[in-house]
């Protein structure tokens, strides 16, 4: 309760009546109301508001959230997302075979969330919703190489996507990290099938590699607003 009026500083001499009345007043006002009083001596009008709730009233105590739903803990099991953000994607096209299986198991050592299938068509439809940062392809999954659909699909895409693809061919004719052969074939890397068993040391020898040439312009690129 406002004890000296603002104005003249001078004590505001209350009787208990009148203060219970402006308390009584002060309580029954609504939110963002106000209540004007003159003072006594200076007849300066005085403003008055409903006072806050003292810390530690019912009115003052804020409702905390709910604690967290705990029974995922009972069951074992957590729903959450299928694809983790900021895990580069791998897409695997090759037969279903132990060769497959073996090419996925080396790629998620290496840090990639891998995508296997086994057709041209569903490969090309999961290209157009995801941004693989390495592609795998088996060279004789449509007979020849020089045939393969697949395979002039990722000749022909545009640099601004190309550039961002470590793009492998797997096959039993090739010289495993020959990279003449690799870039006669516009691929990043190629890998003789023989030496799939290996495959987790080669990427960890090739894909350093191409970062450390490739990093620094695809950084300056991201700079510019170019991917």
């Amino acid at each position: 309760m406002l004890t000296h009026c603002p104005h003249c500083r001078q004590a505001l001499q209350l009787t208990t009546d009148q203060v219970a009345k402006l308390e009584q007043a002060l309580a029954r006002l609504e939110p963002g109301k106000t209540l004007a009083v003159k003072c006594p001596r200076c007849r300066g009008a005085i403003t008055l508001d409903k006072p806050a709730p003292a810390p530690g009233s019912d009115t003052a105590r804020l409702q905390p959230p709910p604690p967290p739903n705990l029974d995922w803990l009972e069951t074992g099991v957590y729903q959450g997302e299928e694809k983790v953000e900021d895990v580069p994607m791998a897409l695997v096209l090759h037969q279903p075979d132990e060769r497959q299986a073996r090419i996925g198991e080396a790629l998620e050592t290496v840090g990639y969330q891998v995508l296997l299938v086994d057709s041209v068509a569903d490969a090309l439809e999961r290209m157009r919703f995801v941004n693989f940062s390495c592609i795998v392809l088996q060279a004789e999954l449509e007979e020849k190489l020089a045939r393969s659909a697949f395979h002039a699909h990722m000749r022909r895409l545009p640099m601004e996507r190309r550039r961002y693809i470590f793009y492998i061919v797997i096959g039993d004719g090739f010289h495993t990290l020959y990279n003449l052969e690799a870039l006669a074939l516009s691929a990043n890397l190629v890998v003789n099938s023989a030496d799939l068993a290996h495959l987790d040391v080669i990427l960890r020898k090739a894909i350093p590699a191409y970062e450390e040439l490739f990093g620094p312009i695809l950084e300056e690129l991201n700079a510019y607003g170019k991917r």
